[in-house]
């Protein structure tokens, strides 16, 4: 399993305390096991769940590429359809 994440991803996991971002980084490991769910009108994006935090990730075969990593109330004001 390969994981890459984008620059959005990788700011707000720096901006969390190290325990959040341990926390976060853990699951996102642990991919495609935990609270994931497919993204509607979207071939191969996904959202994770992970406490009050959500991210969105790409999967093509077995690499997982992060796009975004948001709290719960920002990601949702987005407009995701789950």
């Amino acid at each position: 399993m390969e994981v890459k994440y984008s620059k959005q991803a990788e700011r707000f996991l720096d901006k969390l305390d190290e325990k959040t971002a341990k926390r976060i980084t853990s699951r996102i490991e642990k991919l495609p096991y935990g609270d994931v769910k497919k993204l509607r009108n979207s071939e191969n994006t996904y959202r994770l769940r992970v406490g009050g935090h959500r991210i969105r990730f790409i999967k093509n075969g077995r690499q997982f590429f992060i796009t975004e990593i948001e709290t719960r109330a920002n990601f949702y004001k987005m407009g995701v359809i789950l």
